[in-house]
């Protein structure tokens, strides 16, 4: 029963993530010792590898290392698998640091964003501000770059690399796709229900759940049954994982979340939530809702937009759509011919992704 027991527990996600940051930590000592060598700007280095490592929740990582186990993969971790995974949290880094220019957010993690961090490490110089933000492009252009040299040097055998390869390609691709929707978007608030959600799922929610674990389900030589099962479980609970933080974005408190407050309904983003909200709202509650656009976060207008948002019912339907969602990944999974250590896991992140405060 013991034995039992333990094949059918989820794994070790502690661990997972001390392999990755291992890994993380281990890659940048590198690069300081390069531009040392090199004479290159040591705050490049320093500026990513504080930002990588000062928070997060690791998640693409760790459903990569997941992916692999649900595939067949075995264990322990192959380091190759484990750089890889790595890579996909400087990816990360690179989406957060260009999206955070783009929409001029300066909170991150509870800290300075990177362009904020750039302007105060440069506060004397007259021209400080423009090199803030075309500093931190560059910075976010070099992560790309790193997560790129991780993906490159991760020990191989060519099936594997050949088989990520393309899966990589479109995760990239899409993400990109997805943030030029949003800024095309931006600054008019939108009942499109539709385009919300196809925003969704190529900005966050596929890069977020579904391609990190078809990435590792594809390292481990998982069959097409199994791939598809698991877009099935990620695509719904992609979803639910972006929906909650549009939640958290109108509704959180910032000194838990990390990020201003109401930042997606200042810059006027076509969220779900919104969407729900100007669907059943009123011209009054309407025009609550777009004078909060380029207001500061702690105005009038920014309180009664969010109490609309109540009024609406669209925080409800909200929450009523992360709940089906959640459900829909789970019935999928259950259905899965999958490793139970990875089922337990799977269950166990659907439930942080979705319920979260952070």
């Amino acid at each position: 029963m013991a034995s039992e027991a333990i094949r059918e527990s989820p794994l070790d996600l502690v661990g997972c993530r001390r392999q990755v940051v291992a890994c993380l930590r281990e890659f940048f000592a590198g690069k300081e010792g390069a531009v040392r060598a090199g004479r290159l700007p040591q705050e490049a280095v320093e500026v990513i590898r504080e930002f990588v490592l000062a928070g997060g929740k690791r998640l693409r990582p760790l459903l990569c290392l997941v992916g692999w186990t649900a595939g067949g993969g075995c264990a322990p971790t192959p380091t190759g698998v484990v750089r890889v995974a790595a890579s996909l949290e400087v990816f990360h880094a690179f989406a957060l640091i260009h999206d955070d220019i783009i929409d001029g957010a300066g909170l991150r993690r509870g800290q300075p964003a990177v362009h904020c961090q750039m302007a105060a490490r440069h506060a004397g110089r007259p021209d400080a501000a423009a090199l803030a933000v075309n500093g931190a492009m560059l910075l976010g252009d070099l992560a790309l770059v790193w997560s790129d040299e991780l993906l490159a040097t991760a020990p191989l055998v060519a099936w594997q690399r050949r088989a990520i390869g393309p899966l990589v390609g479109v995760m990239r691709e899409e993400l990109a796709h997805g943030q030029y929707l949003d800024l095309l978007a931006a600054g008019r608030l939108s009942s499109d229900l539709g385009l919300a959600l196809q925003i969704c799922r190529a900005k966050t929610a596929r890069y977020t759940i579904e391609h990190p674990l078809l990435i590792g389900a594809t390292l481990a030589g998982a069959g097409r049954a199994v791939t598809d099962g698991l877009s099935a479980f990620a695509v719904p609970l992609g979803d639910a994982f972006q929906l909650r933080d549009d939640l958290l974005d109108a509704f959180g408190d910032p000194a838990v979340t990390g990020k201003p407050a109401c930042g997606d309904l200042r810059a006027g983003k076509p969220t779900v939530l919104t969407a729900l909200a100007l669907q059943d709202a009123d011209a009054a509650q309407k025009q609550a809702l777009r004078a909060a656009i380029g207001a500061p976060a702690d105005a009038p207008t920014v309180s009664r937009a969010r109490t609309v948002l109540e009024e609406t019912g669209a925080r409800v339907r909200t929450e009523r759509m992360i709940a089906e969602c959640c459900r829909s990944a789970l019935d999928t999974l259950q259905s899965m011919p999958l490793p139970a250590p990875a089922v337990a896991t799977l269950r166990a992140l659907a439930a942080e992704a979705t319920t979260r405060t952070a």
